[in-house]
């Protein structure tokens, strides 16, 4: 057998690797091998009221019914669409243009070590410098000024410890290193006559590492699961971990989202006895980083409940550059991918929330409180209900409360051990459901469900059955799909809601008319595969972002690079806008107060990028502007 080098393993298939799934279990439903594109879309339901909120089976017909909405359609993409790419840079349509605005290892103070290109930068820099593999970001207009604050995923220690043998750790300075240039990165933007820049040694610039300070809120606070000898309190962490995709609050704040927290502890005790936790969680005896040489904290043999403290959402506000970050347990401890804000009729805060990992669940977040804008917003999102789907083959949907009285679980158990609450409650097993977007023109909700090899095969990593159901309807799927749901009497604080899918990502020209073609809204002119960041536009359109295979060959053939594409919910219309380089995952977007560029992250370009051949590849965040200077998004 081949050796398997985890190092270039994705996140996904390198805590496969080291933390396999259940046994293998025979389902009685697939999918039909005949089951066609045509058939597949006859069967979806429209719901809610008004065009806004057509379902995609009317939505396709619409676009071919006359020639006059066809043009109305098109209308809407201020674009022509690019075709796939299979280079090192990135490509937008005619008529726009595109820059760097910044790299990893840039300054944010005058005191960093200029970047060196075979170099990178030294650790006493590592946490004065913009992060590595950046993801998901949001725009805050402060006063007068704008600041950007962004995810900094992972790292990729190949390239970010070039003076050390394959990346790994020699040192605790190493693991220094590395832990510094992950976390998040608060920075003043600004825009002059050259294009798009940081403004260095700006007040507002701060970098939140794996060793910042952050206070833990909400019901499990305090709870023995999270004390430790360095915090008897319960109260108190370090660092955010591994964060994925982001969200913005009503009142301003940025919630940025642990993901795989799981692949940072491990254990000096090859003989450790790992609690039934850890082994729903991921938390294995190797850490991908090698962190537990070096650094006690993350020593499971040593620190049991440290990894507990992990895989929250984290607030922080951007304006207030001495402020603690405060992790909400409140909204549950899991692979979180993003953190979707929306408002109840009621003024009660609804956040949506995907667990990213295949077979795991879509939840909700409600608010006991209601915001007031200008009142105190400090406990809404400690005090509230946690709900998570379950989806019926008929179209309709229900949020199940993770009440004390449906799990046997206590409130900071539910907190702390969420995944295992949503399996007493029967919830939905999903096809790794990532981003969720709230569409701000229609009272509608998406989420991208990227891709799950798994489905139909085998259980999740709880043992809970991923059988093919209504939105995840195919066995092996490696394309992904993006849902779509409406709450019940547009209420996103209620209960129930009808759902419906928006398209199903795939390649019509190597499966032709089957399942796993895609929808009737995916042709050769647009096809993509694992949709995973989203975002709406200021008019409704929905962005689209893949991190998928880019090998262009097999199942893959024709699709290239990673892209942005940009999909109108009332006709189902989807184009390309964008391709990214070789290797690269177009990671989060923002946009400019005066909406005329949109940001967008380019994470882990494999191509000399953007800096060219012979330099370390540098994670990027570009600025996209219309040669016309109008509007965007």
């Amino acid at each position: 057998m081949t050796d398997i080098n985890k190092d270039d393993l994705s996140w996904d298939d390198w805590d496969e690797l080291v933390r396999p799934a259940a046994e293998t279990t025979e389902f009685d439903s697939v999918v039909e091998a005949n089951l066609s594109r045509r058939g597949f879309l006859g069967g979806l339901v429209a719901f809610g009221s008004g065009a806004a909120v057509m379902g995609l089976g009317t939505g396709a017909s619409l676009m071919n019914s006359t020639s006059a909405q066809a043009q109305a359609a098109a209308g809407r993409f201020a674009f022509q669409p690019v075709g796939i790419a299979t280079d090192a840079t990135v490509h937008v349509p005619e008529g726009y243009k595109w820059d760097v605005l910044v790299k990893w290892g840039d300054k944010l103070f005058s005191d960093a070590a200029d970047f060196d290109g075979a170099k990178g930068v030294p650790v006493a820099s590592s946490d004065r410098v913009f992060g590595e593999n950046t993801d998901g970001m949001e725009l805050f207009a402060i006063g007068d000024k704008q600041v950007i604050a962004v995810n900094s995923e992972y790292v990729n220690p190949k390239v970010n410890l070039p003076h050390t043998e394959d990346g790994k750790p020699q040192s605790a300075d190493d693991v220094k290193m590395l832990q510094n240039f992950q976390g998040v990165t608060v920075m003043e933007v600004a825009e002059d006559e050259t294009g798009w820049q940081v403004v260095v040694d700006s007040p507002f610039n701060r970098r939140i590492t794996h060793n910042t300070e952050m206070r833990i809120a909400g019901p499990a606070a305090g709870h023995d699961l999270l004390k430790t000898e360095a915090d008897p309190t319960g109260t108190k962490s370090l660092g955010t971990f591994n964060n994925c995709g982001a969200g913005k609050t009503p009142w301003g704040t940025y919630l940025t989202c642990e993901e795989n927290f799981n692949g940072y502890f491990g254990s000096t005790d090859e003989g450790f006895e790992r609690p039934d936790d850890y082994k729903r969680y991921g938390i294995g005896l190797e850490s991908r980083y090698s962190y537990e040489k070096f650094d006690e904290r993350f020593d499971i043999s040593k620190n049991v409940n440290e990894p507990r403290r992990a895989g929250y959402i984290v607030e922080i506000d951007p304006s207030n550059p001495d402020s603690t970050p405060v992790k909400r347990t409140a909204l549950g401890r899991f692979k979180h991918e993003n953190a979707a804000c929306a408002l109840a009729p009621s003024g009660q805060v609804v956040v949506y929330m995907g667990d990213d990992e295949r077979g795991e669940f879509l939840y909700k977040f409600v608010s006991n409180g209601t915001y007031t804008p200008g009142a105190p917003t400090d406990g809404l999102l400690d005090d509230g209900q946690l709900y998570v789907a379950k989806f019926s083959e008929d179209g309709n949907g229900e949020w199940v409360a993770l009440t004390e009285e449906a799990t046997g679980m206590s409130k900071p158990e539910i907190s702390i051990y969420s995944r295992m609450a949503a399996s007493k409650v029967g919830a939905t097993t999903m096809d790794r459901p990532e981003w969720v977007a709230v569409n701000p023109v229609s009272v509608e909700a998406y989420c991208a469900l990227t891709n799950n090899k798994n489905r139909g095969i085998k259980p999740n990593a709880g043992g809970d059955d991923t059988s093919v159901n209504g939105p995840n309807p195919r066995e092996a799927n490696n394309y992904g799909q993006i849902l779509r749901w409406y709450p019940e009497n547009d209420d996103h604080a209620a209960s129930s809601f009808k759902w419906d899918l928006y398209v199903m990502a795939g390649n019509p020209e190597v499966h032709g008319d089957s399942a796993y073609g895609g929808s009737e809204n995916v042709n050769a002119g647009n096809m993509f595969n694992s949709p995973d960041g989203m975002m709406f536009d200021s008019s409704g359109l929905l962005w689209i972002q893949t991190d998928g295979n880019y090998k262009n060959e097999g199942d893959f053939a024709g699709m290239g690079n990673n892209q942005m594409l940009v999909g109108d919910p009332v006709t189902g219309q989807i184009e390309r806008f964008m391709t990214v380089p070789y290797g690269s995952e177009v990671t989060g977007i923002t946009w400019s107060a005066d909406r005329r560029t949109v940001f967008v992250g380019i994470q882990h370009p494999a191509a000399p990028f953007p800096d060219g051949e012979g330099k370390l590849e540098r994670s990027s965040i570009i600025a996209v502007k219309r040669d016309d200077n109008a509007l965007i998004g």
